[in-house]
């Protein structure tokens, strides 16, 4: 057994979490992985060299680093944080030889799905055993109808996209909120003949829009419809890369939980279309504060504060969902401490990530001994007075780990989260950081 904080490359590893601590000190957390995808794909369809800084160096996104590639694109990445993008355009990528690997990486499927749609040749997209049981069926169908074929399992992954340049523009409701797809029909509409529309049920993140919009594309607005004009060049930009936000929840809601802590949080992005996990905690009564820089790019940055004290029951409703979608495990947990009940509705979504994410925080929930009712949309928590221990599965979901490291802030007994070792695909040195600002945590071969 190891104690070292180093995630190990193969095999399963745990953490050990000794119960107590609190969370203090002046910190940055890694770079935004939705933005750092996002600028490595429009960075390889542009003209000319893009420069990203800040770039998360996680396993997600060197897969669409690597899967870009593979297609052609030619990429520096000889510092950390640091990327070059010698842009291919949209005419310039290649038929690769081999399987586009994507891992864990929800993200890099579907965005990649939209880029090949448009491309005169075929490309197979693939990832590990998580990434296979997840829904594609909601790119397929929009980039089918754009006049790309797709072969699957029975709309899971592998996927092998048949391109077709050019597309057809297409005018398309969402039947449910996801920045992933809408991103993909927007790059599949750069390559199509004629504008493309999307249109949602909810707002998601926009950091796609945002982004086309620093890189010269006109992003068309009529209502809640958003549309591109097709076959128009994108110009290279440098893209400053700021902290994730959603890295940064484990360490804002880990102050929240506990008297008397406080942590500052150093140049995190705070989209409006994905703050919902600060206007969450506010309204369970948190103390946070956001201390507004500038805008890193076409995105706006904070320094952010949590102070530890009391608080209380919420209802998160099927409005709030999309804007705190990634961070509803770590928030479940503050609901679990909060006095009285708790109530969240309208996410079903969270049963189609990397694990059931409802089904899996409501089983550590009850082993650490918060009454739960579970729905097939949501849940109700009874908050407690503290945890208690023992052993919680994490189901190999990066996000349900850290959460659950989290609570052992405030358990009565040692913790220990299983098959963590899927955290870098997000967070790469959690087991660090989290060290650093105060978790007792230990990283240790699965038994």
């Amino acid at each position: 057994m190891s104690s070292a904080t180093v995630l190990p490359s193969a095999g399963r590893c745990d953490f050990l979490l000794q119960p107590g601590g609190g969370v203090h000190g002046r910190m940055r957390v890694p770079g935004d992985k939705s933005i750092s995808h996002r600028a490595l794909l429009l960075g390889a369809l542009a003209e000319g060299t893009s420069r990203i800084s800040g770039f998360l160096e996680s396993q997600d996104c060197l897969a669409t680093l690597n899967a870009l590639r593979t297609l052609g694109v030619q990429i520096d990445h000889a510092q950390t944080g640091h990327v070059r993008v010698q842009g291919a355009g949209a005419g310039g990528l290649r038929a690769p030889l081999h399987t586009l690997h994507c891992g864990n990486s929800g993200t890099s499927m579907r965005l990649l799905s939209g880029v090949l749609a448009g491309q005169p040749f075929a490309a197979t997209l693939d990832g590990d055993h998580s990434l296979r049981h997840r829904p594609m069926q909601r790119v397929i169908e929009p980039l089918t109808r754009m006049g790309a074929r797709f072969e699957s399992a029975a709309g899971h992954a592998p996927l092998t996209v048949h391109g077709c340049r050019p597309l057809r523009a297409l005018r398309y409701r969402l039947p449910v909120a996801s920045a992933q797809v809408k991103s993909a029909i927007l790059l599949a509409g750069l390559q199509a003949a004629g504008e493309t529309w999307v249109q949602e049920p909810a707002v998601s993140r926009d950091h796609t829009e945002r982004m086309l919009q620093a890189l010269g594309c006109r992003v068309l607005r009529d209502g809640d419809w958003l549309g591109v004009t097709g076959q128009n060049a994108l110009q290279a930009t440098d893209i400053s890369v700021p902290g994730d936000l959603s890295s940064a929840a484990f360490f804002l809601v880990g102050a929240a939980i506990c008297p008397g802590a406080h942590v500052a949080i150093e140049g995190v992005g705070i989209n409006p279309t994905r703050d919902g996990v600060l206007r969450l905690l506010q309204r369970m009564g948190a103390d946070i504060r956001v201390h507004p820089l500038t805008q890193t790019g076409a995105e706006p940055t904070a320094d952010i504060e949590a102070q530890g004290g009391s608080l209380h029951g919420i209802e998160i409703t099927p409005a709030d969902v999309p804007l705190a979608i990634d961070e509803l495990p770590v928030l479940l947990v503050a609901t679990a401490l909060a006095r009285g009940q708790s109530r969240l509705q309208g996410a079903a979504e969270l049963r189609l990530k990397e694990s059931d994410r409802l089904a899996a925080m409501a089983a550590g929930l009850r082993t650490l001994g918060v009454p739960v009712e579970l729905f097939p949309d949501g849940m109700q928590i009874t908050g407690v007075g503290q945890f208690g221990g023992g052993e919680l599965d994490s189901c190999g979901d990066h996000r349900i780990a850290m959460a659950f490291a989290v609570a052992a802030l405030r358990a009565t007994r040692p913790v220990r989260v299983r098959d963590c070792r899927n955290v870098d695909t997000s967070f790469p040195g959690f087991a660090q950081i989290a060290r650093k600002a105060g978790l007792d945590l230990r990283v240790a071969e699965a038994t």
